[in-house]
C-alpha cells in the first residue's frame, strides 16, 4: 500500500482559484492557508511555473507557524526530495507534527513511516496505533494497513476477525487492496467462513481496478470453477490481463491455456511463449513446460540441451518431474552426457518428495552402481539439495 504524498491546498477550492497575485499578497502577511496554497500551486505548477524550492520555502513559513496541511506538505517534499534532499526523519519528523493535531493523512503516512523503519526504528506498535487513528476517521488506506496488521500479528494481537474487519471497511470505500484482502480471507476462510462465491465477488471488485494478483486469482477460479460455474474463456481473459502485467504465475498459465487448448485455440507456439516470459521471471512450472517443449519438439524445434537447461532450472526450485526428467536425460545421454551417478542422484531427490517412479529408477540405478559411484551419488545428491530453493509464487489462491 502507497503512501499519501498527494499535497494539499490550505483553502477551501473556491478560495484556492484567488488571483494569483492576490494569493501571494495574503501569504506575504503571514496567512497560513494562502502561504500553503501558494506551495501547492508552485509545487504542481498551477498557475505559476513549478517550483520545487519555492514550494518548500512557502510551505515552511506556513509550517512553522504550526498549520497542520503545511506541515504534512513538507514531509511529503522531505519524502520524495522534491526542493530538498530526501531525508526521511525530516519527513517522519513534520508528519509527527502534523499527525498530533489529528491531521489523517499524516497518520497515515506516519504509521507508513513506522512500519517500514524508514526515517524512524521500525516500531508495529506504533505504526498500529497511527493507521487506528486514521482509520478511525474513514482513512481507507489506514483501514487496510490496520487490517494487514491484524492478520499478521505486526503490532497487535494476531486476529483475522479483526482483519476481515477493518480491510470490509476499506473495501466498502472502494479500496483495492482491501477488497483483493477480503477476496483472500473468503477465499481461505480466515476470520469468516470459507465462501468462494463471495471471494469471486471481491476478487472481481479488485480485478476492475486493476490489482494484478487480484485478476490472477479471479482467472483460477474461473479456471477451476469455484464460486463460479466454470468457464475457460473466462478465465483465459483474466489471465491475459494479469499476463499482459507481467505476473508470472499467470504467463504460466495462460501459457497452459494455449496447450490444452481452454478457452483459446490450441496453439503450442503461442504456449511456449507465454511460458518463457514467465519462466525467465523464475516461475519454476513454466521453467518445467518450456523444458518439455524443447524435449518433444512442441512450439519450438527439438532440443535436448535446452530442455537440460530448463529442467535444471526448474529441478532446482524442487520441481519433482523436472528432477524426475535429469534422471532419465543424465541415465540416456541426452543433451548431456551419460553419467549414471548424475543420474541416480536426480531420481534420489524426486525419490525424496514422493515420487515413486523415481523411486523404482532410483533402486534400479542403484543396483547396477558400484559401492565407490553410490558414494559419488550420497554426496552429489546432498550437494544438490543445499542448491534446490522452492518457491512459491504470490498470488495464487
Amino acid at each position: 500500500m502507497k503512501m499519501d504524498l498527494h499535497r494539499q491546498n490550505g483553502m477551501a477550492p473556491t478560495e484556492a482559484r484567488l488571483d494569483s497575485a492576490l494569493l501571494l499578497k495574503a501569504a506575504s502577511q503571514g496567512d497560513a492557508s494562502a502561504q500553503t496554497t501558494l506551495g501547492t500551486m508552485y509545487a504542481d505548477g498551477l498557475d505559476l511555473p513549478q517550483d520545487y524550492p519555492q514550494a518548500v520555502a512557502w510551505y515552511r513559513k506556513a509550517a512553522d507557524q504550526g498549520y497542520a496541511t503545511a506541515q504534512f506538505n513538507l514531509g511529503n517534499m522531505y519524502n520524495s526530495g522534491h526542493g530538498v534532499p530526501q531525508d526521511f526523519t525530516q519527513a517522519v519528523a513534520w508528519y509527527r507534527r502534523a499527525a498530533d493535531q489529528g491531521h489523517i493523512s499524516a497518520q497515515y503516512n506516519l504509521g507508513f513511516m513506522l512500519a517500514k523503519g524508514h526515517g524512524v526504528p521500525q516500531d508495529y506498535e506504533q505504526a498500529a496505533a497511527c493507521y487506528r487513528k486514521a482509520a478511525d476517521q474513514g482513512h481507507a488506506k489506514a483501514q487496510s494497513n490496520l487490517g494487514n496488521m491484524y492478520a499478521k500479528g505486526e503490532g497487535v494481537p494476531q486476529d483475522n476477525e479483526q482483519a476481515v474487519a477493518w480491510n470490509r471497511k476499506s473495501a466498502a470505500q472502494g479500496n483495492a487492496s482491501a477488497q483483493f484482502n477480503l477476496g483472500n480471507m473468503y477465499n481461505n476462510g480466515k476470520g469468516v467462513h470459507q465462501d468462494y462465491g463471495q471471494a469471486v465477488i471481491w476478487y472481481r471488485k479488485a480485478a476492475e481496478q486493476g490489482v494484478v494478483e487480484a485478476q490472477y486469482n479471479l482467472a483460477v477460479m474461473y479456471d477451476n470453477g469455484q464460486g463460479v460455474p466454470r468457464d475457460y474463456e473466462q478465465a483465459v481473459a483474466w489471465y491475459r490481463k494479469a499476463a499482459e502485467q507481467g505476473f508470472a504465475a499467470a504467463q504460466s498459465n495462460f501459457g497452459n491455456m494455449y496447450v490444452r487448448g481452454d478457452g483459446v485455440p490450441q496453439d503450442n507456439e503461442h504456449a511456449v511463449a507465454w511460458h518463457r516470459k514467465a519462466a525467465q521471471q523464475g516461475n519454476a512450472s513454466a521453467q518445467f513446460n518450456v523444458g518439455l517443449a524443447y524435449l518433444k519438439g512442441e512450439g519450438v524445434s527439438q532440443d535436448n540441451e535446452q530442455a537440460v537447461a530448463w529442467f535444471r532450472k526448474a529441478a532446482e526450485q524442487g520441481v519433482t518431474e523436472a528432477q524426475y526428467n535429469l534422471g532419465v536425460m543424465y541415465g540416456k545421454g541426452l543433451g548431456v552426457p551419460l553419467n549414471d551417478v548424475h543420474s541416480c542422484a536426480w531420481y534420489c531427490l524426486a525419490a525424496a518428495q514422493g515420487d515413486r517412479e523415481a523411486m523404482e529408477e532410483r533402486d534400479l540405478a542403484a543396483s547396477k552402481l558400484t559401492f565407490e559411484q553410490l558414494t559419488e551419488v550420497q554426496t552429489l545428491t546432498a550437494e544438490l539439495q543445499a542448491r534446490i530453493t522452492v518457491v512459491t509464487h504470490h498470488g495464487e489462491p
